[in-house]
């Protein structure tokens, strides 16, 4: 209620740009969540009848790489584009990408086309956060803005929870009139190109950047520079926003993702369950962590206006860390999954929040989109490393009579979140600052 209570009394135009910013994001995690929730039964179709189950998860895992990477570059060029182009401008380009290449996704014929397709679409996806962050925090008021940005956080998780219900209407491994049910969520995917219509009748560019162009052109400064983030004085927030982005993301894409899986493993060893009960409970499962996700949004969006940056950022990273060797070690029931997968979704989601609010704090206007690009997704090129990296060390542990190997790899890869605290130490606390210019 916090986050409502803080974004009253905004205009017309600062409603239109918060809203279709929101909407963008939330329609990027929503394909998230379709693949994530379609990429094994569609490897299961793209792949050769005999392929075993081995190889059809690690070809999901090479796929979940390949959109990872494809996340990686376009956030990173796109947020290069935010600052030379405009904001808005890059949003619609991005949302027009994710848009047409989730689409095409649910017509591959092979796993060599849908990877492709995957990569693409993530170079829409990476680009859009950083372009609607950068907006959003420059349009509304300095009191308003780490709502906002919350907020926008906060419909990331609607995103990934109208993807959940969309999976348990259209079932991703059921035919549907001879269709195959992974190919409609992919279809349905397509729908955020109406926003395209929002964005060219509603919202305007921002002024800050506007104003920021102005300046930069007189004063012949860069603007969307790469080089000048690692230079002085920007580039001791650059490499904390960086080591920060990858803590996190490595949680959510090497670990967080992997919660489908984790509760298979539970119910596979229940007697008398069916494939439909057994898809039902996984996703009722994937619902309560998505919920709980909101909370976790909402509980670090609070804490940061109260304790500042720095201290939500070590609670979120200590709390996740926790909440991993809890759920990947202790997992072992059915009625494990009701209390398990909220508290998961409370944590281990909740760094992002911090992302949304505070990368847009750490840069001026000129370089701010290109910083919160490279912050955010410059550390998905090591996630997908380590998300590639977990095919080989399954196999590898399976190989050794590890039981069961996808639990002890989650809890080895949550130490990812010490190096998330160790950054803390030089990273600038910028509550309750204005904006740097």
């Amino acid at each position: 209620m916090s986050l409502i209570k803080g974004l009253t009394g905004l205009t017309k135009e600062q409603r239109w740009g918060l809203i279709v910013a929101c909407l963008g994001w939330m329609f990027d995690t929503f394909d998230q969540r379709l693949f994530i929730l379609a990429r094994t039964p569609a490897m299961a179709s793209l792949l050769a009848p005999t392929a075993g189950p081995l190889a059809v998860a690690q070809a999901g895992t090479s796929m979940t790489a390949l959109f990872i990477a494809g996340w990686a570059t376009g956030g990173v060029i796109c947020g290069i584009y935010g600052d030379k182009l405009g904001r808005v401008r890059t949003m619609g380009l991005t949302i027009a990408v994710y848009s047409l290449f989730t689409g095409l996704s649910g017509v591959a014929t092979s796993v060599w086309d849908f990877g492709l397709y995957r990569f693409l679409t993530g170079l829409g996806v990476g680009g859009e956060f950083a372009a609607g962050a950068a907006l959003i925090a420059e349009i509304l008021p300095a009191a308003k803005r780490p709502y906002a940005l919350g907020l926008m956080q906060g419909t990331a998780m609607v995103g990934t929870l109208l993807g959940t219900i969309a999976s348990l209407i259209f079932e991703a491994s059921t035919r549907y009139g001879g269709t195959e049910g992974w190919r409609i969520l992919f279809a349905i995917g397509v729908l955020p190109a109406l926003l395209l219509i929002l964005l060219r009748l509603r919202v305007k560019e921002s002024e800050a950047w506007l104003r920021a162009k102005a300046e930069a052109a007189r004063h012949h400064e860069a603007i969307g520079s790469l080089r000048e983030l690692f230079s002085t004085p920007w580039k001791t927030a650059t490499m904390v926003g960086i080591t920060l982005g990858f803590a996190g993301q490595l949680g959510v894409w090497a670990i967080g993702t992997w919660t489908p899986e984790l509760m298979r493993l539970v119910l596979d060893k229940v007697q008398h369950v069916s494939a439909a009960e057994k898809s039902q409970i996984v996703g009722t499962g994937l619902i309560l962590k998505d919920v709980a996700s909101l909370v976790g949004i909402a509980l670090f969006t609070w804490g940061a206006q109260r304790f500042g940056r720095r201290s939500a950022f070590a609670a979120s990273f200590i709390a996740s860390l926790i909440a991993v060797i809890i759920c990947f070690g202790g997992m072992s029931e059915t009625t494990h999954i009701w209390w398990m997968m909220p508290l998961l979704g409370l944590t281990i989601w909740s760094p992002l929040a911090g992302y949304a609010l505070y990368f847009p704090e750490l840069f001026p206007t000129r370089l701010r989109s290109s910083g919160i690009g490279l912050c955010y997704n410059s550390a998905r090129y090591l996630t997908a490393a380590g998300v590639l990296g977990m095919a080989p060390i399954l196999s590898s542990l399976a190989a050794y009579g590890v039981a069961e190997p996808l639990r002890l790899t989650a809890i080895a890869l949550s130490f990812v979140y010490i190096m998330g605290l160790v950054a803390l130490r030089w990273a600038p606390e910028t509550a309750h600052r204005p904006l740097p210019n």
